[in-house]
């Protein structure tokens, strides 16, 4: 139930593989929602900086239901406070674009560990066992984190993206789904893979195959 089957081994609970997923989890969670904070100060909206998110320091960051949630259920999540009526330029576009500055803060945190995982490779007797397993979740689960959040569906970062480049009058034609989003995530993603449309599981396959490519391993 909940996550705990992703880290049995032959029977075995891998808490060193938990506990890493807990760790890498907790810092790519804080620091995709720093990144929609800092996009947002940038583009002129100062509400996440009197709400205390400009900064590096994840604690902030981090929902703590949200995170206790992904630790047992392995879903969680965390918020960012952001007025678009007050981002400069087209509220709109500018909005799609503090939302894309998450996943893509992701995908670069994603390339960090991966060029870690190639460097623990390289010299396999320099670092105790566990750490390259760090460093492979680091890769897949902000992989993972990548792809999800871009996905066009309310309350996804993708959403917004879409609306930010659609045309004004159909985007203002899908901005009220925004309201039912809660409906149409659980519809999504818990009923479609009772018909067996697994929209989630094909996502977690592919950000494995990303996260493979950009390790240049495959997964272990």
């Amino acid at each position: 139930m909940g996550i705990f089957p992703l880290f049995m081994r032959d029977g075995q609970f891998d808490i060193s593989g938990y506990l890493s997923f807990l760790l890498v989890a907790f810092f790519a969670f804080a620091y995709h929602e720093f990144a929609h904070a800092l996009a947002a100060d940038r583009l002129g909206d100062d509400t996440p900086r009197l709400a205390g998110r400009m900064t590096l320091n994840p604690f902030p960051h981090i929902d703590r239901l949200g995170f206790i949630l992904l630790a047992l259920l392995g879903f969680g999540w965390a918020t960012t406070p952001v007025n678009p009526s007050r981002l400069k330029g087209n509220p709109r576009q500018s909005y799609a674009l503090v939302a894309a500055a998450g996943p893509l803060a992701n995908l670069l945190m994603a390339g960090l560990f991966a060029l870690l995982v190639r460097m623990s490779v390289n010299f396999p007797g320099a670092v105790p066992g566990w750490i390259p397993q760090l460093f492979w979740i680091g890769v897949w689960l902000n992989c993972f984190l990548f792809a999800f959040n871009l996905l066009p569906v309310p309350p996804l970062d993708g959403f917004s993206i879409l609306l930010g480049i659609l045309p004004s009058e159909i985007a203002y034609r899908l901005a009220p789904l925004r309201q039912y989003g809660f409906i149409i995530f659980m519809v999504i993603f818990f009923l479609l893979p009772m018909i067996n449309i697994q929209v989630f599981g094909t996502i977690f396959q592919q950000a494995f195959r990303l996260a493979g490519l950009m390790a240049g391993i495959s997964p272990f």
